[in-house]
Formats: C-alpha cells, structure tokens, sequence
C-alpha cells in the first residue's frame, strides 16, 4: 500500500493518459492495457497504463462505512463535511461507475463494501472538459447473482444540533437485466456563530461597519432514483430518472453596528425550497477486436426558489423583504471512438452541450429598490467541442500529446435587453502534453503542460444584487471574463516518497472584492472581479504500512504572486495532514487523522492559521458482515476554523467564523444480498453541470 498510493498520485503527468482515462467498462482494463503490478499491500494498488488504482474490495478498508470513509484514508484525498478535495489541485469531478456525481450525499450512500477500486487522475487530458482540474473515478463491485437484493443505511449525528440521514436501496437482477430503485430522506441542522467587522476611511475619516452572526440552517433534501442495465456479451446500456426535492429554513439572530453606535439587533429569515429533475442513459459497444464505441446523454431541469425577510424589531427601521427563483434547463451529449494506431491508441469524439438559466430577482421594499433594484438576468450557453489524443509507450518511456477543440456561444440578457459587451463567441484550442520515464516499480519521473479554459459558476456571472446588511450588499458580476490557465507539472517518486511540484499561470481568473457602491447611503458591495495570479506549490507524500497501523503523511506549501489594489497577496500556506489506519483483529478497524495549516493568502483571502484539527472514527461488522456499526468523532478537539481577512479598494475585512464541525455520528448499515448497479454512463459535460 505504501508505494502504490505513492504512485496512484503520479496520474498528474497522465502517461498513456487516455488509456487509463477511458477504459470502460472497469472489467476490461487488465485486458486492454498494460499493466506494472506493484506489491499487493492492503489496500492493493497497481499501476495500469497512466491510471493510478486503489482496490478496495478485499482490503482493510472494504468494511470502513461508505465511500467518503474509504476516501478520507487515502493520500492525496481530503474529505471535510462530505466535501472532496485533491492536495494542490482544484475543479475535481467525481464518477461513480462512470456517472458524475450529482451532489455530495452520493458518496455517503454509497458503501465501503460495494467499493471494488478508486481511481485518481491528476491530468485528465482531453477527453473531459479543460476546466477538470482532476478526476476521482470510483468503480463499484458487480454481483452475477440474480434475484432481489436491498440495503439499509441509517446516519444520526449529533452536532451543536441533532441531524439524521436514511437509505434504502433496492435491487432486481434477472437474465442480463438489472432494476434498481433507491430512495433517500435527509435533514441537516447546522448552527454558524460570527462575527464580521469592515473597516474604511473614505475622506479621511475612519469608519467601521460590522454585523455578528448566529445563524440556524435546517434543510431537508429527498431523492427517489430508478432505472436499469443491460448487458450481453461486448455490448450494454442504461438509463436512470431522478426526482430530488428540497426545502430549508434558514434563521440569523444577530446584530448590525457603525463605529460605536448601539447595535441594532437584526432577524433575517429564508425560505427555500426546489426541485431538479435528471435523466441520464449511456450505450457501450466493444467491436471488431479492440474498437470501443462510448455514448453518454443527460438532461437535467432544476428550479430553486427563496423568500427572504430581514427585520429590525427594536428600532425605526421597516422590513426588507425580496423573492428570488432561478431555473435551468440543461442538455448534453458525449461520443467518442477508441481504437489501434500507430502502435499506440487513438481516442476522438465530441463533447456538446446547451445550458440556459434564468435568475429572477424582486426587491420588495421601495426605498431599498433605489440602489437594488428588482432584475431579471437570463444566461444562455452552447457550446460544442472536437478532441482527440494518442498515446504510446517506448519500453521505460511514455508518451501522450492530445488537443481540444472548443466553441462557445454565450448569451447574456439583463431585463429581456441582450448584453453586447458580455455576450460573445469563442474559439480555443488547448494542447495536452506529457512524458514520462520509468526508472522501475518504484521509481518515476514526469513531466507535463496543459493549457485550459475555466469558466466561472453561473452564480458568479449574475447581475443581481443581493441585501445583506442596512450597509451591505452581496452580488456577482455578468462581466467576468474566462480563466486562461497554463499548468506545468513535475512529478516523481521513489519508494515510499512522492513529489508533486506545479507552476500554475491564471490570465482572467476571478476573486472577490469589496468596495463602496453608489447609494444614498454608504453601501460595500461584495463581487467578483478578474484577475491575473501565478503559483507554485510543492507536496510530499509518504506512507508505509506497518503490521496493522497504516500512517500516511503529507506536507505542503502553496505560494502565489499577486498585487491587489496595492496589497501584497503573497504570503505562503504551508499545511500537512496526517492519516492513520488500524485494522485490528475481530473486524475492528479504528482512524485517526489530524491536520493543519499556516497563515496565508490564496487570491485575496488570506485564512488564518489552524494548528491542530483531529477526527476519529471505530468500527465493526457483525451478523456475518451484514451489519457494520460506526462511531466516528469529528473535530474533537474544537479548533476548526474558517476565519479570513481582505484588504480590498480601501476597505479592510475581517471575518471570524466558528461552524459546528465538533460532534459525533452513529452509523448503522444492514446488508441483504448487497449489491451496487452497473450504471457505466459517464458526463455528456461533467464541467458545465457542475457550474449549475
């Protein structure tokens, strides 16, 4: 396990990368690819091509809970709240059995024991949209038993507030045909205590405008999912339909404050609620002894809605009240061909899409409506791409050199009126290289160049205004241009040691700002804007098994260079985390992990430090391995914190935050006949979705 979760990491310089990237099925990568195997160690890894594997089925780790325990112990992974990041690399995409992941709960769900491999990709070449920053694919284990199968999964979690979680999976396989529904019921109550303090001297004269936060967050989330699989011999297909509702009742007791004045104590109250609809079929051919044909499509419509109302019970000022609903509607399709050539391997296809959202925003308070006014921004986007890629291997040398071919056509109307300064058209081609040189099992050294386009979330490229404050106002920015990002990757390792170095050049890349807007009154607007920044970070890695203890050390350092409004935006981040896994006789399987960070800035945020931070979890099967009970501890020594500051046009802002990460959770898991469907669609336009 040492060395191969050190080389699973190496996927940053993608050697033979489309062999690795675009093997499906998962069954038939030890057929179509070369391999290196690597000493089997729990959990097993082997190199196959460029891809970089962890197998799970079998190992310490098949029986740790669901797929974000298994995640949270593997290097260059970090799991916090259920969110997934890759060290030193952004815009992660997530499949599972080919599929994107939808939304964070579906790694929860998803069990350790139906876990057969995960698969890391530091560079994923061009076959996925050039804003992936990495891709995490995650392959389930297949049953050939027939018959009726389910699972049981309850979650309930004590925080600063009681949260519970349920699902139940079922099954129906029969003859090549595979039936699956599921249904989940979620609800989350969170509690955020803090406190932000904005300081300025327009004119000469200091000023403070400052607002203390208590916030209470109950959200409730369902999904109903049903589809099914077909597969004979080469050849299969599928489809799944998902329903997912919400709804959620967001209150903040707190206070708002200018220079030494009273506070005056504020009550916002939100309303949400929505829905989203998904539909998502594949087809997979493998022909005429080594061609493989791949279709993906998706549809997805989703409609959120939220009512707002800010109150100041003991004072003169009226209520602030004002609606929102955005709506989108998005279709994709993905088709690419695999085949021999030039004693290498060829991959073409396209990659298309079309998205249209509608942001309706209504200001219900006439004398606020003078400086936020009510605005109806509508978004259309289509966009189409050409890529191709080939890869070969020269004994201890690999090579891979793809490009991408994209067209975009966006649309931006404000009030039905189109905007020309925003919309246009765009055409970019991007070059994917890489080279790598085995100097054995253990050893390795590679070099790689991408060049990308990152487009920012539709969130940010809104044209509305937000209230947040008799002071504050919250909003995006329909002008932010698309990031054009250069990235250079150096990447080594040897024996239980890895190296991950990358220089990263950001034209157009966006961060946030506040500064004064235009108002009767002193207004500070919190938006995006671009900017230019260069980085460099540096990571080791190193792990070892020892008879039943796994450790697993990382160590890092982020650096930038960047100049805003006059500020020296440079100061390092130096972090580290440190894993530990103990499988122990009887199925006891016990983790620990702690981890921290400096002080330092990443684009205009600088973080504050967080010296110490520990979770930990047991664990045991019982009844034969279908009944997994798990007590985890999570923070428990209280010390995460997300406090930051921002010295922007003038205005200095400090924000001190304290979320209610300090709890525990039970987990109990019952397994009759467990199985996991076979769905092996992937994302017609995984980026675009995630932009949603």
């Amino acid at each position: 396990m040492k060395t191969l979760f050190l080389i699973f990491s190496i996927s940053l310089t993608v050697t033979v990368s489309v062999k690795g990237q675009e093997a499906e099925p998962a069954d038939s990568l030890t057929h179509q690819l070369r391999e290196a195997l690597v000493t089997a160690r729990q959990p097993a890894t082997k190199l196959v091509g460029s891809a970089f594997v962890s197998t799970i089925a079998g190992s310490s780790l098949q029986y740790a809970g669901n797929a974000l325990d298994v995640l949270r112990q593997l290097p260059m992974l970090q799991v916090q709240d259920g969110e997934v990041s890759v060290v030193g690399r952004n815009n992660l995409s997530i499949f599972i059995d080919g599929r994107p992941l939808h939304d964070k709960e579906e790694l929860r769900q998803l069990l350790s024991v139906n876990v057969r491999k995960v698969e890391l990709q530091m560079v994923p070449g061009p076959m996925y949209d050039s804003t992936t920053g990495a891709v995490l694919k995650i392959t389930t284990r297949r049953t050939m038993s027939e018959g009726l199968s389910f699972t049981e999964q309850l979650q309930v979690q004590r925080r600063r507030r009681w949260s519970m979680s349920d699902l139940l999976d079922a099954g129906y396989r029969a003859r090549g045909w595979d039936f699956f529904l599921s249904g989940s019921f979620n609800c989350n109550n969170t509690l955020m205590k803090g406190t932000t303090l904005n300081s300025l001297a327009p004119g000469g004269t200091s000023l403070q405008v400052g607002s203390l936060q208590h916030s209470l967050n109950e959200a409730k989330a369902g999904t109903v999912k049903a589809g099914f699989n077909y597969a004979k011999k080469s050849e299969s297909l599928g489809a799944y339909y998902r329903y997912a509702p919400e709804r959620g009742d967001f209150t903040n007791i707190g206070a708002e404050w200018m220079n030494r004045e009273i506070p005056v104590p504020t009550r916002i109250m939100r309303d949400i609620s929505g829905y989203s609809h998904l539909a998502s079929a594949y087809y997979d051919n493998i022909f005429s002894g080594g061609y493989q044909l791949h279709f993906d499509g998706n549809f997805r419509r989703s409609s959120v809605g939220n009512a707002v109302c800010t109150a100041y019970p003991s004072s003169e000022y009226s209520e602030v009240c004002s609606t929102d609903r955005k709506m989108s509607v998005f279709w994709a399709a993905k088709l690419w061909l695999k085949f021999p050539f030039a004693k290498g391997e060829l991959t073409c296809g396209t990659q298309d899409s079309h998205t249209s959202t509608s942001l309706d925003y209504r200001m219900l308070d006439d004398r606020v409506g003078t400086y936020i006014p009510s605005s109806l921004t509508e978004t259309c986007q289509t966009s189409a791409a050409l890529f191709a890629v080939w890869s070969r291997r020269f004994g201890k040398i690999s090579l891979s050199a793809g490009a991408r071919y994209e067209y975009a056509d966006h649309e931006l109307r404000i009030d039905g009126k189109r905007d020309e300064e925003v919309s246009r058209r765009d055409h970019l081609l991007t070059p994917d290289l890489s080279f790598s040189y085995d100097f054995g099992q253990r050893s390795r050294v590679s070099l790689s160049y991408k060049m990308s386009t990152v487009r920012p979330p539709y969130a940010q490229l809104s044209g509305s205004m937000y209230y947040a404050g008799q002071h504050l106002i919250e909003g995006g920015n329909p002008g932010l241009r698309d990031e054009r990002r250069h990235d250079v990757q150096l990447f080594g390792t040897w024996k239980d040691v890895i190296l991950q170095a990358a220089f990263v050049r950001s034209l157009d890349t966006y961060a946030f700002i506040r500064q004064v807007h235009p108002a009767p009154s002193l207004q500070l607007l919190m938006r995006p804007v671009n900017i230019d920044v260069s980085s460099f970070s540096m990571y080791l890695v190193w792990q070892r098994k020892i008879r039943c203890w796994t450790p697993s050390l990382t160590a890092g350092l982020y650096k930038q260079w960047l100049v805003a409004a006059g500020n020296d935006c440079g100061r390092p981040i130096c972090s580290y985390t440190f894993g530990n896994t103990f499988s122990l006789p009887r199925e006891w399987l016990i983790t620990a992990n702690i981890g921290g960070s400096s002080r330092g800035y990443m684009h205009t945020n600088c973080f504050s430090a967080t010296a110490f931070e520990m979770d930990a979890s047991v664990g045991r099967t019982f009844l034969d391995k279908s009944l997994t009970v798990k007590l985890s501890a999570t923070d428990i020594f209280n010390t995460s914190r997300n406090d930051w500051s921002m010295n922007t046009c003038g205005i200095r802002v400090d924000k001190y935050v304290s979320y209610d990460r300090r709890g525990v959770s039970l987990d109990v898991i019952y397994r009759f006949r467990p199985r996991q469907n076979s769905y092996k669609g992937k994302a017609a336009a995984e980026t675009e979705m995630n932009r949603l």
